[in-house]
């Protein structure tokens, strides 16, 4: 199997890299199975039963209403959809790398945001907006005379589930995939190229559009207050940013186009590694295997030597804009003179 773009001899394939990326990151792997189990366990608890008097109804009778926008859409919204566009982007280039860590921070975006959101919903125990006819299907309010709670007679779990408004769950989970989402695709088509192609803003938004229209739907069901939803909103997109920044340079860097590992391999920063490795890809290079086949990390003395000479980014010749020079940073220039 040829290995093609990125770079094409740093490019990585699913038959040579696949197996052992996964292996490298195998504690992320189960760190993300741990969060699922977490989001079940937060999802089977109950909330907080907030009290909620006569006098605090009049914010909580609005009409009961089935989900515009259901779960499962929000989970091809939010999942299903930035992994079509990795695949696409990983067909074209064909670098594993980037497929993995891409599915990797998106699947980390949406759980963590999904933990924080469960967690915050089961301990605040807001009533929705639709509190009033879930507690009292029949229209007739029931109060405690001592304490003026409500007594609802309604279905358990509609009750339960009218306890967790704040924040927005389809919200935080719609702004953490698709603003992840937002973030790979203004880094792919270097959206901060000042060269003016506003052009590309149209393709970054639309994203965070459709997440915002999700977000507005639970306002219009009456699930939500909208503070819920500008909270939903502000967590996902945070917890969206930070993950990307975890495998990803931000958007703006010069080296936006791809992951972290990448700029790490090309600076020989896995030199060290890869030799080690190394010893038992000699083993399959021996027995007449094609170079084509050849594992990734099979490489050439000339090659080891180059990576680990080559500049580490940050480190290379600078031009002063106010000076008009050019020159090395201090540390540089001070390894040259000695």
């Amino acid at each position: 199997m040829r290995t093609v773009q990125l770079g094409d001899r740093w490019a990585r394939t699913e038959r040579s890299h696949g197996i052992q990326l996964v292996q490298y990151h195998k504690h992320d792997w189960l760190m993300i199975l741990g969060l699922v189990v977490i989001v079940i366990l937060l999802n089977l608890i109950n909330p907080f039963y907030r009290f909620v008097g006569r006098g605090m109804m009049t914010d909580l009778m609005y009409p009961l209403k089935g989900n515009t926008v259901p779960i499962w859409a929000v989970a091809i919204f939010a999942i299903i959809l930035p992994i079509f566009i990795f695949s696409i982007h990983y067909i074209r280039k064909r670098d594993l790398n980037d497929f993995h860590h891409s599915i990797l921070g998106l699947l980390f975006a949406v759980l963590i945001t999904a933990v924080i959101t469960e967690s915050i919903k089961d301990a605040v125990g807001r009533p929705r907006p639709d509190f009033f006819w879930r507690c009292f299907p029949d229209g007739k309010g029931n109060y405690d005379s001592v304490t003026g709670n409500v007594i609802c007679h309604g279905d358990r779990k509609v009750i339960k589930e009218g306890h967790k408004s704040f924040p927005s769950g389809h919200t935080s989970l719609a702004f953490a995939g698709l603003g992840y989402l937002s973030l790979y695709l203004a880094a792919k088509i270097n959206i901060f190229d000042r060269q003016g192609h506003a052009s590309k803003l149209c393709i970054i938004f639309f994203p965070l559009l459709i997440a915002a229209l999700i977000g507005i739907s639970r306002v219009d069901d009456y699930w939500h207050h909208w503070q819920d939803v500008f909270a939903g909103g502000l967590i996902g997109l945070t917890i969206a940013t930070l993950c990307y920044r975890q495998f990803f340079p931000a958007p703006y860097d010069s080296d936006a186009v791809g992951p972290y590992a990448y700029f790490q391999f090309l600076t020989g920063e896995h030199v060290n590694e890869l030799e080690n490795i190394g010893q038992d890809a000699q083993q399959i290079t021996s027995q007449d295997v094609h170079p084509d086949d050849r594992p990734y990390f099979t490489m050439d003395t000339a090659q080891v030597v180059e990576n680990r000479n080559m500049t580490a980014r940050g480190n290379g010749p600078f031009y002063d804009l106010e000076s008009g020079r050019s020159g090395a940073p201090k540390d540089v220039q001070s390894r040259e003179s000695i």
